[in-house]
C-alpha cells in the first residue's frame, strides 16, 4: 500500500526557522536576546547554567538557522537576533501554510426562505 504525500514546499530560511526553534533549549536563549541584546557564548551559558561547548553549538544551531547573527571582535563573538531573517523566514511559513493548509472559504450567510 502506498500513500501519496503532498509535502509541504518551505524555503530554506523557513525550514531553518523550524530547525533552530525545534529545541526548548534554544527557545530559552533566544529569549535572552530580547530588546536587541548582544552576547557572548560565556555571557549565554552562566545566564542558561550551561557548558561553555554546549552553549556554543546551541548558538551554532540558532545562528545557522537564521535567528542569531554574530561578530567577531578580536577572539570574541557577539551574537544578537537577526528580526530582518526572521522575518523573512516566518512569512516564508506563513505562505507554505497557507498554500496547503488555509481554512475552507465561509459560505454565504443564509438569507432565509428564497
Amino acid at each position: 500500500m502506498t500513500m501519496a504525500t503532498n509535502a509541504i514546499e518551505l524555503s530554506d530560511e523557513a525550514r531553518g526557522l523550524l530547525k533552530a526553534l525545534a529545541s526548548e533549549t534554544r527557545q530559552q536563549i533566544m529569549a535572552l536576546f530580547v530588546g536587541g541584546m548582544e552576547l557572548t557564548v560565556n555571557e549565554v551559558a552562566e545566564r542558561m547554567s550551561l557548558a561553555q561547548s554546549a552553549t556554543s553549538t546551541q548558538l551554532a544551531t540558532l545562528r545557522d538557522g537564521g535567528v542569531l547573527t554574530s561578530r567577531r571582535e578580536w577572539k570574541t563573538v557577539y551574537y544578537r537576533a537577526d528580526p530582518a531573517r526572521i522575518g523573512k523566514a516566518l512569512s516564508d511559513l506563513q505562505i507554505s501554510l497557507n498554500a496547503c493548509c488555509s481554512p475552507p472559504p465561509e459560505e454565504a450567510p443564509s438569507r432565509g426562505c428564497e
